[in-house]
């Protein structure tokens, strides 16, 4: 058992045994280097993924912004003290990594990153949750007995023993991600291939494209691998015979997952927390293999620590262990503990479950449920004159998540009832009808549509009344919509809805959107067209056309929920894709000279179509909208085609400027705290250089505007 787990099963067999095994003493190496490595992973994270590079955008000063803290008392800094509260996260982390001041640094980290963590739950997801944890961990360890500045200031505790509980703590924390979120993928939506369908198209996936086909590459790759993995992992990590198939399996899972998803440096601080597995004393006899003359940088390679009243020799009575060993074995049990029970303790919290049950962001239910919005609409009520209007979706606010969540919608109610007023809407009611699809399902409703947010009742502890039930009855009706949608053309597009008995849908279709039809697959629906003052009632395999460019609603009048599908072309866009395809076949004889038919002043751009600039002489829409679109093609295949440095490069260039622009803004923000604010015209030439971006950035960035510009004319 020694042998196998590396302690004795008599080390379980009283308290006093397991606070000497808690508190035996470890090799500091691997500690040591996992701290470095999170501090740096951190320190660059502070600039990525927590926003420091564009700070200037989330928090701006006076402006009507609605915010969704997780205490409503809780409000941002001024702009200027929210660049000084990121300067403190950075020197924390920077201090974590060299081991500088470390209970300090550590101190300096966690207040500043949790207090944003809980400012802005629509930026909340685990990994977020993780480096929160890790950091709190650190900074009660003896993380800067190895390879920090601390200990060349103190030869006290350099290269000093650390108590094995610094290590426990850590190895059951990154099983505990790795294990509950194999768990939690038990799912049948998991397991049966529903949640992250759309991956298995990802050009990542090609090679396994080869022997399967895309359906199983989706079942057994992308769902079958992931959820064996994560229940696995921790385990393989573990034992010596396994570690080596682990690391392998591991490293090429989150090297895949940083190219899948936009997760900063969760991928890279989850490679960092492997090597915790291996021997602690692992650096020891991995530097030792470099050069002589590198010693002096480089951690320290002699084997033998020195002893440190943190932890419990054998040669001590454990009659007479310490007030603080026993403090730390008690802190170690209750953390694994909370740690293993808080993924599960959604019974607790029930007004936060929307569909995901529970506060997403520390359940460790990554990737289990992605979702898909048909349609928002929120609709306010003057309460003095009664007048309706309606709302932009989103407007004060710079997110998108509030539509899912029970908790962040009322926030975000709240919030607009206090800017209405300023445009002459006084005691404003709001309402939302937001449709979702989660997990291929049906679009259906998430929230009552007839509740008054502003009014409703919320509270953490209590199930969201207003909250609508996801129709997981219907569920089984996913593998009726794959044979569906395979048995329509390219062209056509399909949308699933299911709605409850009582209310009813308000749509609008689009000119752009011709042979649009409603076709019914369970329960009575009736349908108004509004223009045409006409109602029409239909069952079960009945459909209707529903005219273009005009309202109709369609109500449920069954004693169960409706479903029933869209079945539409969009038109315009077919006849823009067969406009394209005329344009290509007339630039291929073109340049094969098999055309012998002069051409038309309009076409004339596209014998010049590989020249810059060829699509702002084209005078046709169409014809410019052909060119823009064969040179996005061009420069996508460049892209593709690069080599390894060419790509290396543009990553470098990318971060470069991104990190540029966070330390000036950063430094403009510290010497107005310092001295005031400068001349609008000085500090708004400096804002411009920060923003200054590499010209191949910029000529794109002004391409994207005209495109976005010219398709919304379109």
């Amino acid at each position: 058992m020694e042998q196998i787990f590396g302690f004795k099963k008599e080390d379980l067999t009283s308290w006093q045994s397991l606070v000497a095994l808690l508190n035996r003493p470890t090799d500091p190496a691997s500690l040591g280097i996992f701290r470095c490595l999170f501090g740096l992973v951190m320190t660059i994270d502070v600039t990525q993924e927590r926003g420091l590079s564009h700070l200037d955008y989330k928090y701006l000063d006076g402006a009507p912004v609605c915010r969704f803290p997780l205490f409503n008392f809780l409000q941002p800094l001024p702009m200027d003290w929210m660049y000084l509260v990121y300067v403190v996260m950075f020197f924390g982390a920077l201090g974590i990594m060299l081991g500088c001041f470390y209970r300090l640094s550590c101190l300096m980290f966690i207040s500043t990153y949790w207090y944003i963590f809980f400012l802005d739950k629509t930026a909340w997801n685990n990994h977020s949750y993780l480096y929160g944890l890790i950091g709190f961990q650190l900074m009660i360890m003896d993380g800067n007995r190895y390879w920090s500045i601390d200990g060349l200031r103190r030869p006290s505790i350099r290269n000093a023993h650390v108590p094995l509980w610094n290590y426990t703590l850590l190895r059951t924390q990154i099983f505990i991600v790795y294990f509950i979120a194999g768990i939690k993928k038990l799912d049948a939506d998991w397991v049966e291939g529903y949640s992250m369908s759309y991956l298995a198209h990802h050009w990542l996936f090609d090679p396994f494209k080869v022997i399967l086909p895309v359906e199983l590459v989706n079942l057994l790759v992308v769902h079958g691998g992931g959820l064996i993995l994560d229940l696995t992992a921790g385990y393989l990590l573990f034992f010596d015979a396994t570690r080596p198939y682990a690391f392998f399996f591991v490293t090429y899972f989150h090297c895949m997952n940083s190219q899948l998803f936009s997760i900063g440096m969760f991928s890279y601080t989850m490679l960092a927390t492997s090597p915790l597995f291996c021997y602690p004393d692992w650096p020891r006899r991995f530097f030792a293999h470099f050069p002589g003359f590198l010693r002096a940088v480089l951690p320290i390679t002699s084997p033998d620590p020195q002893p440190s009243p943190s932890c419990v020799y054998r040669e001590i009575q454990t009659s007479k262990l310490r007030f603080k060993h026993k403090l730390a074995a008690i802190f170690t049990i209750i953390y694994i503990i909370e740690q293993f029970f808080l993924p599960y303790s959604h019974f607790i919290t029930q007004g936060y479950n929307n569909w995901t049950n529970g506060l997403y962001g520390y359940s460790w239910d990554m990737m289990v449920h992605s979702r898909s919005h048909q349609h928002v609409k929120i609709t306010y009520k003057d309460g003095k004159t009664g007048e309706i209007g309606y709302l932009n979706p989103g407007v004060f606010t710079q997110s998108r998540r509030w539509k899912d969540h029970g908790d962040m919608l009322k926030q975000y109610a709240t919030c607009l009832s206090q800017f209405l007023p300023r445009y002459n809407i006084s005691d404003p009611e709001i309402y939302f009808d937001i449709w979702v699809s989660i997990n291929e399902r049906f679009q259906q409703r998430i929230f009552d549509p007839r509740v008054d947010i502003v009014k409703a009742d919320w509270s953490p502890f209590q199930a969201n009344p207003w909250l609508m039930p996801l129709l997981v009855d219907l569920s089984p009706w996913r593998t009726k919509f794959q044979e569906i949608e395979g048995s329509l053309d390219n062209q056509t597009e399909i949308v699933f809805i299911a709605d409850f008995p009582g209310l009813h849908l308000e749509n609008f279709v689009s000119e752009d959107l011709g042979n649009t039809s409603i076709h019914v697959l369970q329960g009575k629906v009736n349908i108004e067209i509004l223009e045409e003052k006409k109602n029409f009632s239909l069952q079960p395999g009945e459909q209707i056309k529903v005219p273009a460019g005009a309202y109709h609603k369609v109500y449920t009048v069954s004693e169960e929920p409706s479903c029933y599908m869209y079945i539409y072309v969009n038109t315009t866009e077919a006849a823009l894709q067969e406009n394209f395809t005329k344009l290509f076949e007339l630039q291929e004889r073109i340049r094969n000279g098999t055309e012998t038919e002069p051409l038309p002043p309009e076409l004339q751009p596209l014998v010049a179509a590989d020249l810059e600039g060829a699509e702002v002489n084209a005078t046709d829409p169409i014809v410019r909208l052909f060119l823009k679109r064969q040179r996005r093609m061009k420069e996508v295949k460049k892209r593709r085609e690069a080599s390894v440095l060419e790509r290396l490069e543009r990553f470098a260039v990318k971060k470069y400027y991104t990190i540029r622009r966070g330390f000036l803004m950063t430094a403009i923000a510290m010497r107005n705290l310092a001295v005031g604010l400068p001349p609008l015209e000085q500090l708004t030439r400096e804002v411009a250089f920060a923003n200054m971006k590499e010209p191949q950035a910029e000529a794109n960035q002004d391409e994207r505007l005209k495109d976005e510009v010219g398709h919304g004319e379109l």
